[in-house]
């Protein structure tokens, strides 16, 4: 564990990720002292197996909120970081979450985005999507969430949804404290945007916030957009 003040785990949720998941956790391990934990969600591909090196390896009911929940209930640190299988943290991350969780008021936060291709369209989203952060306070997962462990047992942990989990944790997180997005990067893969489409991805993603908002079920949204995961 980290000889900082805080103690970090960094939960990655998996399912059939065998291609990434061996990255994911080596890449973890880089970025200093910190406990590494998979939640993986009954994976078919070997994925258990690849995330060997990983301190705790979990199989539980599928599902991204239930698995990382999992994850949480396991890990040992009072900061809990929540890492995609496709997402790299740089170095120096776990210092930057050190730096801000100095600031007693800040309950969580996230990282700047680099997506993983080149295009003026990534670029954009990347803004756009940092805007979001200190506009609104919404923080996504392929963000690189980072929360207090208090204030995430206050908000009840990932509400168990079928999708958009991490917008109403930001909800709920919202009323404890601050959120804030770090200058630190991650690095995300450009998978999605590039077998959606970054314009219809986008304009997927808008339109689940404003369908959710305007009161729509996040279980009917699942139906309505099957493959949005």
């Amino acid at each position: 564990m980290s000889d900082s003040r805080h103690r970090v785990s960094i939960v990655i949720p998996t399912l059939n990720e065998a291609a990434v998941i061996a990255g994911a956790v080596e890449a973890a391990r880089r970025l200093g002292a910190c406990e590494v934990v998979v939640a993986d969600g009954g994976s078919d591909d070997g994925t258990s197996d690849l995330a060997r090196q990983a301190d705790r390896v979990l199989v539980c009911q599928r599902g991204r909120a239930v698995q990382q929940n999992a994850g949480a209930a396991a890990a040992a640190g009072d900061v809990l970081a929540f890492l995609h299988a496709d997402c790299r943290l740089q170095p120096g991350a776990l210092e930057a979450i050190e730096r801000v969780l100095a600031d007693s008021r800040v309950v969580a936060g996230c990282f700047r985005q680099r997506i993983d291709a080149a295009g003026v369209r990534y670029r954009l989203l990347e803004r756009g999507n940092a805007l979001r952060v200190r506009a609104l306070q919404w923080a996504y997962g392929d963000q690189g969430i980072f929360v207090r462990r208090e204030a995430f047992e206050r908000a009840g942990g990932f509400p168990e949804l079928p999708l958009m989990e991490d917008l109403w944790l930001m909800k709920r997180l919202k009323r404890v404290g601050r959120i804030v997005l770090v200058d630190q990067r991650i690095v995300v893969s450009a998978r999605r945007w590039q077998r959606t489409g970054v314009v219809r991805q986008t304009l997927r993603n808008w339109s689940l916030v404003l369908l959710a908002h305007l009161g729509v079920s996040p279980a009917r949204l699942a139906r309505l957009y099957p493959h949005v995961r």
